[in-house]
């Protein structure tokens, strides 16, 4: 791999990881430094990070997820960062396209999106919405930063260019349906608690209309019926996520 011109600091935030640390760990193992800020797991998470050489563990009390990106990205002590989720993976042919911008002698973009493949299980998701999923993951620190308002599905702000890689992320979301259902409710309860900061209400027909829609957006115009009966799971518990944003929006409004 050779001495890269620049280095790059990879960070993750985790809570209850241990199906996936050791091979996001392994997986970054070509970074210059790696940070974890873990959220107090009461898995094997700790352990596994704790017998993996090179790896600076922070523990710190998880509020929403922005603040606890942003936390991260104060840790790193190289302006090139690498931010996966534990449940993402980097193939060889997207860490040859990072080693080439970190190599590079031209002027780079500020930040890098990269495409991501959305496994279902260790099968692969083709459609169901997610065949144009994209997100920042590669960028410099002194370029960027996150936008406060957002809470879940933070938002990176930009100085600078943004380009996408060619080669694809690999995101193992999906392991099993009460896990990812899990995942689906939590990130609306949350959605909703920013969004009850900026003044909405829930309506009744806002529990008919929004989750329907979802579901018949990432069906039938996101092609899920072509996902079989894994576009049909996808697609629901995607919708129910939207339906538990409103019942927590009603629930916070008294």
């Amino acid at each position: 791999m050779g001495k890269k011109r620049e280095k790059v600091s990879a960070l993750l935030i985790t809570y209850n990881e241990e199906q996936n640390i050791g091979e996001v760990l392994e997986n970054l193992g070509f970074a210059d430094e790696i940070i974890v800020v873990d959220s107090f797991s009461t898995d094997r998470t700790i352990d596994i990070i704790k017998k993996t050489k090179g790896i600076q563990l922070i523990q710190r009390e998880f509020k929403n997820y922005t603040d606890q990106k942003q936390f991260a990205l104060q840790q790193a002590n190289n302006d090139w960062i690498l931010f996966l989720d534990a449940d993402e993976r980097i193939p060889e042919p997207l860490k040859d396209e990072i080693l080439e911008v970190l190599n590079s002698e031209k002027e780079t973009a500020s930040a890098y999106y990269f495409l991501r493949v959305f496994m279902f299980r260790n099968k692969v998701l083709r459609f169901s919405g997610w065949q144009t999923d994209k997100n920042y993951r590669f960028f410099r620190k002194s370029k960027v930063r996150f936008a406060q308002e957002k809470i879940v599905h933070e938002t990176l702000i930009v100085e600078g260019a943004s380009k996408t890689l060619k080669n694809k992320l690999i995101h193992y979301s999906y392991n099993d349906y009460e896990s990812y259902k899990s995942k689906m409710v939590k990130y609306g309860q949350m959605k909703a608690h920013e969004e009850f900061k900026k003044g909405k209400r829930a309506r009744w027909y806002h529990f008919l209309v929004r989750p329907t829609y979802k579901f018949l957006n990432h069906y039938v115009l996101r092609l899920g019926i072509l996902d079989g009966k894994k576009g049909v799971i996808i697609c629901y518990l995607n919708a129910l996520g939207v339906w538990s944003r409103y019942k927590e929006l009603k629930k916070l409004a008294g």
